[in-house]
């Protein structure tokens, strides 16, 4: 998903020249799903064609060793070249620029028409609700596809709208701030921050003044692994958000690092995380994660959805501490049972969530919302069946739940690919659907 926004820019580049054609090779169970496959399509705005290539057929045959992958072909049907990772734009338009002048007469410009899965689409009150949060009596969703921020009352009636309803990264009054695909949100009194993640920047929701403004990154992706002045550092991918104190921690999914923005200082540095992306436990600096994609502060710890490695991870929140792996065994080790320890085996977790004692975790590519001790290792699932769907009651299905919070008695969860939130009486198990109005 890091590479959508650099293909996007060589096919608007090159128009008549290139086409684009995606290869999915699923790594999770639930991804060789076609129809999850078009809710990636969807989400993630993509106009070309996507192949479900679920038996790696395609990715062999054209020597892929990992995601992403990239072959260049030309007119004649020959590779001119390969290149796998990310930011290799650069590198493409140098290669596209010598092919198009190569084969310049040979280039047949004719327009290809398809219909687009976005247009088979009605749209309604919410797409793709990413990060919740919950107060006694109000809602902070993140209406990611619509991107802004809605705060509703707890039946679902609509009080204030942030930003939207179409993407850009524009500072100013509600009506007039812009964001792109928002995931974590956190309040914190009269102040909500917001992971503007495809605008790779934190900004800050002064709810009483009712203006928005940008605290944290260029608005670029950025690789680097030093920090600064937040506003200086080209940060990648911030997916959720926790604070503690002066610290506001932000899940940096495309570094695979957890970073610290000092409120009061306006600096950003790494605080866990090498950078690489491992499973791998140990101080700080040489733990690893893999898209952390949830946090969750209790208890003088903070707990990670650790998605790519389908695992929980615990973090201390000083910087003399380190990283313990609570569930998760690796990369490619995942599934659906429960259990303690190694034996435990997640989905691609996005969310996670200390509430009433318990950690609550979105187990997403299982359709499922799980509970794990993170003192004996245990999870159990608490909501759903391994089914997605969208039924109510005391046996709920859900399809790639991704967002959490609670409030009281009612657990919240953002039901992403059904395009809803849900709410479950935690003290009787049954789920209902909310009607966002």
């Amino acid at each position: 998903m890091h590479v959508f926004p650099e293909l996007k820019k060589l096919e608007r580049k090159y128009p008549k020249e290139l086409v684009v054609i995606g290869v999915h090779s699923a790594k999770f169970t639930n991804e060789k799903d076609s129809d999850c496959i078009k809710e990636a399509v969807l989400r993630h705005d993509l106009e070309h064609p996507v192949v479900n290539d679920s038996e790696f057929t395609i990715f062999n045959a054209y020597g892929a060793k990992g995601w992403p992958h990239f072959t260049l072909v030309d007119p004649a049907g020959d590779i001119v070249g390969h290149a796998s990772g990310e930011g290799n734009y650069e590198i493409f338009v140098r290669a596209i620029d010598a092919t198009i002048k190569k084969f310049e007469d040979k280039i047949d410009r004719k327009d290809l028409t398809f219909s687009l899965e976005k247009s088979k689409v009605k749209d309604g009150p919410l797409a793709y609700p990413g990060k919740i949060i919950a107060t006694p009596d109000r809602l902070f969703i993140a209406d990611t596809k619509h991107h802004r921020v809605l705060v509703t009352d707890h039946s679902g009636k609509v009080q204030e709208t942030i930003g939207g309803p179409m993407e850009g990264h524009k500072d100013g009054d509600f009506t007039a701030a812009r964001f792109d695909e928002p995931q974590g949100i956190l309040l914190r009194d009269s102040t909500l921050w917001v992971c503007d993640r495809e605008n790779h920047s934190v900004r800050e929701v002064d709810l009483k003044a009712k203006k928005v403004k940008t605290v944290a990154g260029t608005g670029k992706q950025g690789y680097a692994r030093t920090g600064g002045e937040a506003l200086q550092v080209a940060i990648n991918s911030p997916w959720d958000l926790a604070i503690d104190g002066d610290r506001l921690f932000i899940a940096m999914a495309g570094r695979h690092q957890i970073w610290a923005l000092q409120l009061s200082k306006g600096t950003l540095e790494p605080f866990s995380g090498s950078g690489r992306e491992e499973l791998a436990d140990g101080p700080h600096g040489k733990a690893a994660f893999n898209q952390p994609s949830g946090l969750s502060i209790a208890n003088g710890k903070m707990y990670v959805a650790d998605s790519e490695v389908s695992g929980v991870r615990e973090v201390d929140l000083e910087a003399a501490g380190g990283v313990r792996t609570i569930v998760g065994t690796g990369l490619f080790k995942f599934g659906d049972v429960d259990g303690a320890g190694d034996d435990v085996r997640l989905q691609h977790v996005l969310a996670v969530l200390w509430h009433q004692g318990k950690l609550f975790v979105a187990d997403a590519y299982n359709h499922k919302i799980k509970t794990c001790d993170p003192a004996t290792r245990t999870v159990k699932t608490f909501l759903g069946d391994g089914k997605k769907g969208r039924e109510d009651g005391k046996a709920p299905r859900f399809y790639e739940p991704s967002g959490l919070a609670a409030a009281g008695d009612t657990l919240f969860i953002a039901d992403t690919n059904n395009h809803l939130i849900r709410a479950c009486d935690l003290k009787t198990g049954e789920v209902r659907t909310l009607e966002v109005r």
